[in-house]
């Protein structure tokens, strides 16, 4: 999981939202996201960068009160060093956040000292 370096109240035309996290798995992206609650607040529109140049696609999203949760894939490439969310409104496209990406190691191979095999979770190494 991936935490802000701060957390900001980000101010666009759809919605004003705070990124809280982002959680790096093998399959995708979930960014966590708390959307004001005014009425008539839209989803964000988000889109996620590395500096490799991946394309990342949202493929789901899920509201429950003020949070937002937003599904990205593929999962980061072996050797990303940072992501970056951007706002992709078409009025205000603008920065967000960039993140610092850990070492991230394959969980998904048997710790041979353990003997647990994960099946979907990246970790730090």
């Amino acid at each position: 999981m991936l935490l802000p370096p701060t957390f900001g109240l980000h101010t666009t035309g759809a919605a004003d939202f705070t990124v809280l996290s982002v959680e790096i798995w093998s399959t995708c992206l979930v960014v966590n996201l708390h959307v004001e609650s005014a009425a008539g607040k839209a989803v964000p529109e988000i889109a996620i960068e590395d500096h490799w140049g991946t394309e990342y696609t949202l493929r789901d999203s899920a509201s429950l009160g003020s949070r937002n949760l937003q599904v990205f894939t593929p999962s980061v490439p072996p050797g990303t060093r940072s992501l970056t969310i951007r706002s992709t409104e078409a009025a205000q496209p603008r920065l967000v956040v960039t993140f610092a990406v850990p070492v991230m190691h394959d969980a998904n191979r048997l710790d041979p000292e353990s003997g647990y095999q994960p099946n979907h979770l990246r970790r730090p190494a």
